[in-house]
């Protein structure tokens, strides 16, 4: 995937995400971006929206917070499952992919005639170090 030409605000709030040790949740990207001109939520969201778009960012539902994409390159979002492993101590967020769970979602989305449009998995629980 060749990354695409963001605008100003998509990189302003890509470059929060990036830098952040965990997921940030719309408003906690507007705090951290109160310098640069961001005063209202929707300027966030509108990034948000088009970086999810493009595979960039992903958004994670149980949370409602933002992570970038581990692997972008790999254009994780049109092939199949994305999972996430968070810890609900230290916020940790994993972000993998299991090819043996996307053939059996598939299947059974086959199954019932079901058409499958996103599939996402958040698995809450502690990881490694904090268990």
């Amino acid at each position: 995937m060749i990354t695409p030409q963001l605008t100003k605000n998509q990189s302003l709030v890509f470059d929060a995400l990036t830098e952040s040790v965990g997921p940030l949740s719309a408003y906690g990207i507007l705090d951290r971006l109160r310098d640069y001109g961001f005063r209202a939520p929707l300027q966030v969201y509108r990034a948000l929206d088009k970086l999810v778009e493009m595979g960039l960012v992903h958004r994670l539902e149980s949370i409602n917070s933002f992570v970038v994409c581990a692997h972008p390159k790999q254009d994780c979002c049109h092939h199949g499952t994305v999972a996430f492993a968070i810890c609900n101590k230290c916020g940790r967020v994993s972000e993998f992919h299991d090819h043996a769970i996307d053939h059996r979602l598939a299947d059974w989305a086959k199954g019932q005639r079901f058409k499958a449009e996103k599939t996402t998995i958040e698995i809450r629980g502690l990881c490694a170090e904090c268990a």
